[in-house]
Parts: C-alpha cells; structure tokens; sequence
C-alpha cells in the first residue's frame, strides 16, 4: 500500500463512527460513580481534591468498558489502585526533574509491556502514565501526595461498589460470547446450503473458549447456562461442514444433496434458538416442523448413505443435546447436575494475586528484538519523557498533554496508532469547541462545572464504543469542565490543550516511523507458523484413525487449539500488513492470499476427518500411521523451507500416500480417511504452487524477451504499414499472448481448492 492510500485509510479509521449497541444503564452507573466523588470532594474537601477523585472515578469507569472476561468491579479496582500508585511514585520523583525523568521511562516502558498480557492491561497501564502525568501537579507536600492517591484510590472503590451494589445485566459478556458462538455456526450451516465449501471464521469459538475460563469463585456461581454449552458448538461445526462436502458428505446434485440442505437449515434453526435462548436466560422453543426434519430413519428409507448419513447421525445427536440447552432454560440438566458436563473441569483463569507471575512470564517471551510488544514499550519509555520535556518548555502549566496524548495513542501497530493520533485530535478540537462554548454562555461555578463534567463524562461511556473520536469529543468537554472546576479559566486551558494534544499526535507518529514495528517483513515467518501448526493438526486427525485412543483424542484438541491460535496471528498480521506503507519483496498480496487459502484448505480436510474420528474400540486403520508421520515431517521442513524462501516439497506425504492406496480394501472408515488424506495433499500441492514464484518468473521472461524478439522483426518489416493502419503491437507484441502465457502458468490446478 502506497503511503497516499495508507494516509487516507487512517483518515477513514481514524473519523469512523460504528453503529454498536449502547450500554445507557452501565453508563449512567459509571457516570454515578464520578458524580459521587466530585460531590463528597467538593462538599467535604475543595475543588482539587474533587479533580483528584473525578480522574480517579473516571479512568476506573472507563478501565470497566475495556474487553474483559473479568468481573468488572476486579477491572475498577486493579485500575484504581494502578492510578494511586502510578499518582504516588510520580509526586515523590518529581522534585528531581532527572528523577522524574528515569521514573517516566521505566513506569512507560513497563505499561507497554503489559500489552504482553493483553490489550486491557496495556490500554489500563497507559492510563496510570496520563495519571501520573496529571496528578502530580496538584499536591503541595508529601502529605498531600499520599492524600490524593488515597481519593484517586477512593475513585475506584466507589465505581467497583456501585457495580455490586447495581449489576446490570449479570455474565452478560459471557452470554454474548457463547450465544455469538451458537450464532456464528448457525450462519455456518446456513452458507453451506448454497456454497458446501464456504470459509468459516472461528474467532466466535476463541472468544467463546477466552469467556469460558473462569476463576474457581466465578465457577461456583456462574449460570448454568454457560457450563457444559460451548464445546457443543466446537463439535456441530465439523459436522456441518463434513455433511455438506462433497468429498466427504452429500453428493453434489440428487436427492442426498436437498435432504442435506433440510439438516442444514434445521440446525442452523436449532442453533439460533439455542443462541437466543442463552443470551436472553430464557426459555427457547424449536418449531415442530423443524424437529420433523431433524428425524433420522434408521432403515432403509432414509435418502443418505455411507459416510453423509455417518455425518447426519452424529449432527443430529448433537443438536439435541443443544435442544436441551434450548428448552431448559437457566435449568441445570442432569448431565451437569451429575457433573458429567463436556466443560468439566472448568477452565481455569488464575486470580489477580496468581496472574503476576504470568504476566511476567509473558513479558520475560516478548524480550527478544523482533518483539512488536517490546518495540512499543521502548517507543513509549522514549516517547513520554521527551514529550514532557518539550510540553514543559512550550507550556509549563498545561505541558502534560504532549505526553498524555503521545502515550494514550500509541499501540504496538502502525494503523491504530496514527488512526487514534488523528481521532483524538478531531474528538478534541470539536470537544473543546463545545465545551468552551457552554462555558462561555453559562459562566458556571465550581459545582455546575463538576454536573457538567458529570454529563460529559456520562456522554463519553454512553458512545466509547462507537468510535475513538466521538468519545474522544467528551472526554475533552469532561477535561475542560473539570478544569474549570478546579479554578483554571478556559482561555487559559484551551488554546494550549488544542495546540499541545496536536503535537502529541505528531510525536507519536514520529516515534512509530524512528522505530517501527513493520509486519509485512514478518509475513513469511506468520505463514510458516500456521503451516506447521496446521500440519500438526491434520495429523494428529489422521493418526487418531491408525490408533484410536483417549490420548489421541487430546492431541486432537490440543493441535486445534494451536492451528487456531496460529491462523488467528495470521490473520491479524496480514490484515497489519495490507494497512502499511511497505511492501514484502519476497511475497506479494495475491501470492500471501493463495497460500493463506491453500493452508485453510489443509486445516478443513482434517476438520472434515475430524467429525467420523472412530470411537476408542472402532477399528484402526494401520495405513493412517504413516501418512501422518509423513504429513507432520514434511509440513515441518516446508515450514522452514518458507522461512528461508525455498520451495516446499511433499515427498514423504506422496510416497505414504501412493503405499496407501494400493490397498483397495477397507470399510467406509478407511475410505473416509484416505479421502481426507488425498484433500490434505491437494492442499499442500496448492501451496506450493502458490509460494513457489520462480518458475513462474522463469516463465514469463522468456515470454517477455520472446515477444520482444518478434515485435522488433515486424517493426522492421512494416513500420509503414502498421503506422498506417493504426495497428500498433506495442513493445511486447499482441498483449493477449503474454497475457494468456501467464494465465495458464499461474491458474492453481483443477479442483485444488476444498
């Protein structure tokens, strides 16, 4: 991407507005939690020390609106007591501007590295770097010092008790990530009626798995609902998928085909009353009509043969036990009354006191210099004290939003970074303009100033997730209401906030091209990972056939747990990619799109094994053994021959896979997993063909220099002639020649792609 499209793309991102679905109730509680602290502050205390708990209250409420599977109190709390301290250890250090300095950097350069333990901890550490920025200009003397951390502190309290004291909507994240989860599948099984090979995004599932773990107090008192459900979805996906394939499924045409589009609606309907069922904690009912088409005959007179009718069975077993989820309600089934739920034992997230050894094992993994964590945390540590400095030198009194601004902006990758520089300044200037304007005509005093604060700041929760910029808008309207309030006139705070959250900007930007975290150069490394990783995946499916066993079966799991995690990273990095101004010499975009669907194709051949994986007394399939060995050796050495930009070679899977076949017997298992094994090799054949550009740049030089050859024999011949009848060849001759050459060197095989 050129830097003009990268340029108007961030301009885009960066001024959105999406329409998402309002929390008034959570933001009027939020908002109740800053009015009560600026209200006891300024009836029992002053104005200041009303600043102190409006900030504290307000980054607590606002820390509560980040993604988390975590109580949202724990969240108000951890952010409340990370602003004391941050508030504390920043007054201490600011008598010694070199101190304050150091202080600075490594408080920066520790809040990026919290992004190691995800984006909440990273967004709530920056915000303890605004707090300390703020804050220390406020107390007087040590005393004063501790005193305003303990009312920053107060700030989170008052917002972590309104939300016990007024729940709303109790596990309702949890709700929508498990429903969202039913919901994506049931738009799944839709998609397959009409396209039997359509791609399916699994972020639905992974959110749903990040929701499910749970500490042992959230286990003891989350709903029934939301034990036992989830790996329901993780199962009906696969065997939708294998009913509808071709391959594997349904014929393509005839009557198997509609009575797989009958199962595939039916489940899709099953699904979505099971998805309303869980988010709304109701009870759901399922046509009739649609349990009529659930019904499997068990002689001769159902449509379905061989391995579909295998399918059939299995997603119809399924759905009912969905219907269970369905119809129960918030009614614990006897499958999880007796503890023999598919979720039990629960996953596991360890407390607050027990995730610090974890995160900091995180941290210890991004240590290394291709790390995009460490390279923003090093960005950071730079960043904030040399925008102090030149916000010092500029404004003494308000210099602090150089910094702020730098530091609230910045994130590990190019595009967010400058779309948020270009949304805060826009929210900003437009938020002061408004702000002044009311201050202007209503002159308040000190306790209209905090109600309008209030509002503002109730406004900036109310559309937080509607666009950076529009909460960007009332957040500048809390801050300048909330000056006001402290004694300072707009005159003086509004020329300076506009002027300096503009250089912020800049000063992040800047950072991000000094020191980049580019991802195009990584792409090839991101593709390697989920080739191996996929690999893995496909056979530890196909050697489960050879040898089924419980053992097996967790390998299974355990090697879709790491293929997802690995095509989710892919993902994310190629859609970084496509937003930076660089360009990958080695791989371009249709080649990166090719191999990426070339690899989805090898992970859904073994999704598609993966729904008729034999019980652990079904017959092995010796055959299985091999290929899989084969599979998991050469996936690992293309892996590496990808990173080192070599062509990937099959040999080991062609050779197991030729053995295999000379053996024509075997039941409808062994046709089954030798029809997968055949998907699998077609899949990494289109890999090749995808990542492997030299032949294909062979070709089209000498295509090039033969057409060349030629047209230079004709414009010899008859210029004249040619000029005029104004049939120009060209330099390369007729452009359809070239143009059909290179067609049929790059079109990928006939049916290489599931």
């Amino acid at each position: 991407m050129t830097w003009l499209r990268a340029l108007r793309e961030i301009l885009r991102t960066g001024l959105a507005i999406e329409r998402k679905r309002l929390e008034p109730l959570v933001a009027i509680r939020a908002a109740a939690g800053v009015a009560i602290v600026i209200g006891l502050a300024l009836w029992l205390v002053s104005p200041v020390y009303a600043a102190s708990a409006a900030l504290g209250a307000f980054s607590a409420g606002t820390a509560t609106f980040q993604r988390s599977w975590r109580p949202r109190k724990v969240i108000a709390l951890a952010a409340g007591a990370g602003l004391a301290v941050g508030t504390f250890l920043g007054y201490v250090a600011a008598a010694n501007v070199v101190t304050f300095l150091l202080l600075l950097a490594a408080w920066s350069f520790t809040a990026g590295m919290a992004w190691a333990a995800g984006p909440t901890a990273g967004i709530v550490s920056a915000a303890t770097v605004a707090a300390m920025l703020v804050t220390i200009t406020l107390p007087g003397s040590l005393g004063q010092a501790v005193e305003h951390a303990v009312v920053i502190f107060l700030g989170g309290v008052v917002q972590a008790t309104l939300i016990l004291l007024f729940p709303v909507r109790r596990w309702g994240a949890h709700r929508d990530a498990l429903a969202d989860a039913f919901a994506a599948v049931a738009d799944y099984a839709r998609r397959l009626r009409h396209d039997p090979t359509a791609p399916f995004d699994p972020g639905a599932l992974m959110t749903a798995r990040e929701a499910a773990a749970v500490t042992p107090l959230q286990a003891r008192h989350r709903p029934p609902a939301l034990h036992g459900t989830r790996g329901l979805a993780e199962r009906i996906r696969p065997a939708v998928a294998s009913l509808a394939d071709p391959a594997l499924g349904a014929p393509a045409e005839g009557p198997q085909r509609d009575r797989a589009r009958e199962l595939l609606g039916a489940a899709a309907d099953v699904l979505d009353a099971a998805a309303r069922a869980i988010r709304r904690g109701t009870r759901a009912e399922v046509p009739p009509r649609v349990m009529d088409l659930l019904r499997i005959d068990e002689d001769d007179d159902e449509v379905l043969r061989g391995a579909a009718r295998q399918a059939a069975v299995r997603l119809v077993a399924l759905l009912r036990e969905v219907l269970e989820v369905a119809e129960c309600g918030e009614q614990r089934s006897s499958r999880a009354e007796d503890g023999k739920s598919a979720e039990t034992p629960f996953l596991m997230r360890p407390t607050l006191i027990r995730v610090l050894p974890v995160v900091l094992r995180e941290m210890r993994r991004e240590l290394r210099p291709d790390s995009t964590i460490l390279r923003h945390a090093l960005r950071l540590a730079a960043v904030a004290p040399v925008g102090y400095l030149v916000g010092s030198l500029l404004s003494p009194g308000h210099g602090y939003w150089v910094p702020i601004t730098a530091v609230l902006v910045m994130r590990p990758d190019f595009h967010q970074t400058y779309a948020r520089a270009v949304a805060r300044f826009a929210g900003t200037l437009v938020g002061v303009a408004l702000a002044t304007g009311v201050v202007q005509l209503t002159s308040p005093d000190a306790y209209l100033s905090g109600g309008l604060a209030v509002v503002s700041a109730a406004l900036s929760y109310l559309v937080m997730r509607t666009g950076y910029a529009v909460s960007q808008a009332f957040t500048a309207a809390y801050v300048v209401f909330l000056l006001g309030m402290g004694g300072e006139e707009w005159d003086q705070t509004v020329p300076d906030r506009v002027l300096l959250t503009l250089l912020g900007g800049i000063l992040a930007m800047a950072a991000y091209l000094v020191y980049p975290a580019w991802e195009t150069p990584r792409l090839l490394d991101r593709l390697a990972d989920r080739l191996a990783a996929n690999g893995r995946y496909a056979a530890a499916v196909v050697r489960s056939y050879a040898k089924p066993s419980a053992q097996g079966f967790a390998d299974v799991r355990k090697a879709l747990l790491d293929s997802r995690e690995a095509d989710a990273d892919w993902d994310e990095a190629f859609d970084r990619a496509k937003q930076e101004p660089v360009r990958h010499r080695g791989l371009n975009r249709r080649e990166a799109e090719d191999a990426a669907e070339a690899i989805r194709a090898l992970g859904r051949a073994a999704m598609l094994l993966e729904t008729h994986l034999p019980t652990r007394d079904g017959p092995p399939v010796p055959e299985a053994a091999l290929f899989a060995e084969a599979v998991e050796a050469d996936t690992a050495q293309a892996a590496r021959d990808v990173r080192a930009r070599r062509n990937p070679e099959w040999d080991r899977v062609e050779k197991a896979l030729d053995a295999w076949e000379g053996d024509d017997g075997g039941g409808v298992q062994e046709r089954v997993v030798r029809r997968g094994a055949e998907l699998q090799l077609r899949a990494l054949e289109d890999l090749t063909t995808a990542v492997d550009r030299t032949p294909l740049e062979r070709d089209v030089d000498s295509a090039v220099r033969e057409h060349r050859a030629r047209a230079a024999e004709a414009g010899k011949a008859d210029r004249v002639e040619k000029a005029a009848a104004g049939r120009g060849t060209g330099r390369f001759g007729p452009p359809s020649e070239p143009r059909q050459e290179r067609d049929e060197n790059t079109a990928p095989p006939p049916g290489g792609r599931s």
